[in-house]
């Protein structure tokens, strides 16, 4: 019975698995700049990022670009409380899928670089960590400004994580009024990825 029970766990994670990478590639081909990867983020990854994730008590975690999950599922199972996660994800198909996946979550369809917008207002003031999965290094720095200020107006003096498969800095820091450090480097991700923490220099 255990041995059935095991394959059948084993079972559903396989599919759900098929059906992350599925609907990410699905979301890859419509908006390449929106993903920035093919696939996603692996377990090696995953882990590292919520290894680096700190909040008071009365705080939340906020994940912008959730994607399919996979790095919310990580948070969950390194012991953020599901009603302490919010992700914001702007591609209403992806946003019902995480709101299926993660029960108990705060699931937003809506803009990270909008946040004063589209982030309660209860939780301006009240991010413990901003995790960014957007690939702000293909963007203009304009672009990269609007989303810096955009964490700033929530997450005052907090900065953010960002994961991206660039070795060095993938954001001109200096330029936006930061300082960086790469916490994290994971050889084991396709591709290799880093883990950088930014934050506004006072």
């Amino acid at each position: 019975m255990t041995g059935m029970s095991g394959l059948t766990a084993s079972g559903q994670e396989g599919r759900r698995q098929i059906t992350n990478a599925g609907l990410f590639f699905k979301r890859w081909l419509a908006n390449p700049l929106q993903m920035g990867s093919v696939i996603p983020s692996s377990p090696s990854l995953c882990n590292r990022i919520a290894s680096l994730v700190t909040r008071a008590p009365d705080e939340v975690v906020l994940e912008l670009g959730a994607g399919t999950g996979v790095v919310s599922r990580a948070l969950l199972a390194a012991g953020v409380p599901a009603e302490r996660l919010v992700v914001v994800e702007i591609v209403p198909e992806m946003a019902e899928h995480l709101r299926q996946v993660l029960p108990g979550v705060t699931v937003i369809c809506g803009d990270a670089f909008e946040l004063r917008r589209d982030l309660p207002e209860r939780l301006h003031g009240k991010v413990g960590t901003a995790i960014c999965g957007i690939p702000l290094v293909l963007l203009p720095q304009a672009q990269q400004q609007r989303f810096v200020n955009a964490v700033e107006a929530v997450a005052p003096g907090k900065g953010f994580l960002l994961y991206t498969y660039c070795i060095t800095s993938p954001l001109p820091y200096g330029k936006l009024g930061l300082s960086a450090r790469r916490e994290a480097w994971t050889p084991l991700n396709f591709p290799p990825a880093s883990v950088w923490r930014y934050q506004p220099v006072r």
